[in-house]
């Protein structure tokens, strides 16, 4: 097992043992330079071998991880940095400029190249299991981005439940992982998999053709990502002759599984099993054994050994099988709570339970489907984007308008993305309106079609802003409406 190659980049690899010292060596830096328990050490880097064993660093030498989006503009990168307050913030040669404003020590990433090799290092400092050890942000229904924490004792939990209940992968399995390191998916698969003992292979970024070729070349057995991962690989003309008979383990979350998905990949052998969770359960909240996903694409599982999943009405009363309400889910992987944010986290834990946020029902059989969203969120290649934050930089770019509402618009790549509609009194200058968010907002983020309306936006009876009529109107609005970037 020492031996055995734990992290895979193509062009770089390490064995566990490497990975352990290496590791070592990066916490014993960390805290000669006066890194202290509890500490915050940003990261800001696309996905590397680098990134994967400083993270494990920071967790030795009893620091708190904070993964930051490496699409993130300077202005979203301060909000963060505002919030957590980390001591450093470590990041590759395409985005430590970004910091360079900021008010925050930055230092390259790939100097932890430097101590690479050497002399097996002492660490003074001893995580407790409640200490804290990951804040990872999270697009919700607010304006600004909320932070995840987890601690050591709740990221075991996560991870054990999900070992115990998902055999199909153990030691000497052969994962890729398609998510950077920055969102839940990416850290909660880095953490989990290397825990089992895996071989874990990464990208840089997704791309269909290079992911189908790594998964054929090396023989993986599991993967994960959202529907239109799924879509734009069964689209490849490589597809059909693929052999993916290595594959045990294909997982899909973020949007439903179509029956036609389905049906697609089954011909390949493959069942791919719908699954629930948000960053706050640390990614996956439910299990889906294969063969009801077989039969039962649009379902997304089950409550597990440890985990339980409830439906509530408004009251917080348990309802009836098939009857709509939040998803609410307990298990020892759930969040600790929100950094610095002590009102959301008891608007969201409640006597013990998580409250998602999302509309579900469970059938008598205790299987769940996703119904809606309660929260106003836009996921866009499988990246939450939070309505309100594009909204906010809208209305602050200096145009005559008046409202904006942001909804999502149907997208054949990313399955979402953002549509601004906008309420104007004067004339709208689209391009310059762009090219303000762009200064604002991360790429994906940024509004791909704006809808200009002559009339206020609709409202409810109560007077508050209503998305449902917007969402009717502009339902075919990626062949209505010409994109504006």
């Amino acid at each position: 097992m020492p031996d055995a190659v734990a992290l895979d980049f193509g062009d770089d690899r390490t064995t566990y043992l490497e990975y352990r010292d290496w590791s070592e060596r990066i916490a014993s830096n960390l805290i000669a330079r006066g890194l202290k328990l509890g500490e915050r050490v940003g990261v800001c880097a696309a996905n590397s071998l680098h990134y994967c064993v400083l993270i494990l660093g920071i967790m030795r030498a009893g620091g708190i991880v904070v993964p930051l989006n490496m699409r993130y503009t300077p202005h979203e990168l301060s909000e963060i940095l505002e919030d957590t307050a980390p001591r450093l913030v470590f990041a590759d040669e395409d985005r430590i400029g970004k910091f360079s404003a900021l008010d925050v020590e930055s230092v390259a990433i790939e100097s932890v190249f430097e101590i690479r090799a050497g002399e097996r290092a002492s660490v003074a400092h001893q995580p407790a299991p409640d200490d804290k050890v990951v804040i990872i942000s999270t697009s919700g229904s607010t304006a600004k981005p909320k932070g995840v924490v987890f601690s050591h004792r709740t990221m075991t939990g996560y991870v054990a439940t999900h070992a115990m209940e998902e055999q199909s992968l153990g030691k000497g399995s052969r994962v890729i992982v398609p998510a950077p390191l920055s969102t839940s998916a990416g850290f909660v698969q880095l953490t989990h998999y290397t825990v089992l003992g895996c071989t874990l292979f990464f990208l840089s970024v997704f791309e269909p053709k290079s992911f189908l070729k790594t998964v054929v070349d090396k023989k993986i057995n599991g993967f994960g990502g959202v529907p239109v991962f799924f879509e734009a690989i069964s689209k490849l003309p490589e597809f059909a002759d693929a052999d993916l008979s290595s594959i045990t383990m294909a997982t899909c979350g973020g949007a439903p599984v179509t029956q036609a998905l389905q049906d697609t990949w089954m011909k390949k052998g493959i069942v791919v099993r719908q699954i629930y969770g948000q960053t706050e359960c640390g990614g996956n909240g439910t299990i889906m054994p294969a063969h009801i996903a077989e039969v039962q694409p649009q379902k997304c599982g089950m409550g597990g050994l440890f985990n339980e999943i409830a439906i509530v009405d408004e009251a917080g009363q348990r309802v009836p099988p098939n009857t709509v309400g939040q998803i609410i889910m307990r298990g020892p992987g759930n969040m600790v709570e929100y950094w610095n944010n002590p009102e959301e986290t008891a608007k969201t834990i409640k006597h013990g339970w998580l409250h998602s946020g999302d509309l579900g029902k469970l059938d008598e059989d205790g299987l769940l489907t996703f119904v809606d969203r309660m929260k106003d969120l836009i996921i866009s290649g499988g990246l939450n984007i939070a309505a309100a934050e594009v909204e906010r930089a809208v209305l602050c770019s200096g145009q005559p308008i008046e409202e904006c509402l942001v909804i999502a618009a149907k997208d054949e790549k990313f399955g979402e993305t953002p549509l601004a509609v906008v309420y104007a009194t004067g004339e709208v200058d689209v391009p310059a309106l762009i090219a303000h968010c762009n200064e604002q907002l991360a790429d994906y983020k940024v509004p791909r079609y704006v809808a200009i309306e002559r009339e206020p936006m609709p409202r409810t009876a109560t007077g508050k802003l209503s998305k449902p009529p917007l969402r009717e109107k502009y339902a075919n609005a990626a062949v209505e409406l010409p994109r504006v970037r």
